[in-house]
Parts: structure tokens; C-alpha cells; sequence
């Protein structure tokens, strides 16, 4: 019952992160351009379009993120595969992201991290399988076969007339 929603609550918030996180590399990158800002000797045309860049690849990724969580509140069943990665790896970011905003920024935005790595981790345990098929009659207790338990097979030799065990092996004396 929870897991549709955190599933939606999860893919809003990280499209709402992709795209903050990709506008706010964008400013930095445009602010080091037009201060004409150099760390340590680096060119800061370099350093502003390295910025700009890694912010769309980040923005991307979270966007991507997002989209797994979208189909995961979509279909209403658990990630698998890459896109089960995908969100592990995010809940990843987000828990080292919470790290470094706790010495970093403050504590809201420390915050705001660790409920977004438990609200990724709740979709990817919640999700537990869906429990398969029911079978149509109840077997006995004691197992296939009925009361009796399993049934013998009439002959040593199997149906197309193999025999069902292999020939000992030869020994040399």
C-alpha cells in the first residue's frame, strides 16, 4: 500500500534534483566565466565548461534515476537489473552526498539527504517479489504421490528403456 506512493514521492523529488543540480553547475559555471576565476593555474574556460558538463552528466543521471523510480510507481513492481542499480547507486550518492552536507552545509540539507536515501532504500526492500501462482488442489502432507508417497518406478529401466542407473564402472585388478 506504501510502496506506489514512495515509488512516486521518489521519482518527483530526484526529477526536481536533476534539474536543480544541472541549473546550479550551470551558474557556477557561468559565474567562474565571467569572474574570470582560476584555481591553482587552471584555464577558467576550462574550469567553467567542466562544470557546465558535469552538471548536465549529473543531471542526467538523477534524471535517469527518476525514470526508474516513475516505472517502478508505474507498474507497481520492483527494479531489476540495471535500473535496480541505478537506484542503489543512487541511495549511494545520497547517503555520501548527506556525509558531506552535514559538515559542509548544514543540517537541513543533511537531512533532506538521508530522507531521500531512506526513501529510495523503502522502494528497493519494499518491493519484496510478488508471491507466484497457487496451485489448483492442495498436495497431502507426506509429500507427491498422495497418501502413499512417491510412487516406484515399475522397472529398472526408464520409459524408452535406458536403464535409469549407469552399468558399474570396469576396475583394472
Amino acid at each position: 500500500m506504501i510502496r506506489r506512493p514512495v515509488a512516486w514521492v521518489v521519482a518527483v523529488v530526484l526529477f526536481a534534483e536533476a534539474l536543480g543540480v544541472a541549473m546550479l553547475n550551470w551558474v557556477m559555471g557561468d559565474l567562474v566565466d565571467a569572474q574570470n576565476m582560476s584555481l591553482a593555474g587552471l584555464d577558467p574556460d576550462a574550469m567553467s565548461m567542466s562544470s557546465k558538463i558535469g552538471g548536465i552528466v549529473f543531471g542526467l543521471y538523477f534524471a535517469l534515476c527518476a525514470l526508474v523510480a516513475l516505472l517502478v510507481a508505474v507498474r507497481d513492481r520492483q527494479p531489476a537489473g540495471f535500473g535496480r542499480v541505478l537506484l542503489i547507486s543512487a541511495a549511494v550518492v545520497h547517503g555520501l552526498l548527506g556525509a558531506a552536507a552535514w559538515s559542509l552545509i548544514g543540517r537541513p540539507q543533511f537531512l533532506f539527504m538521508i530522507v531521500m536515501l531512506g526513501l529510495i532504500v523503502l522502494v528497493l526492500v519494499t518491493y519484496d517479489g510478488q508471491p507466484g501462482p497457487v496451485a489448483a488442489e492442495p498436495q497431502d502432507a507426506r509429500g507427491p504421490g498422495g497418501p502413499e508417497g512417491p510412487k516406484e518406478p515399475a522397472s529398472p529401466q526408464g520409459a524408452d528403456g535406458s536403464p535409469v542407473t549407469s552399468p558399474p564402472a570396469p576396475t583394472t585388478p
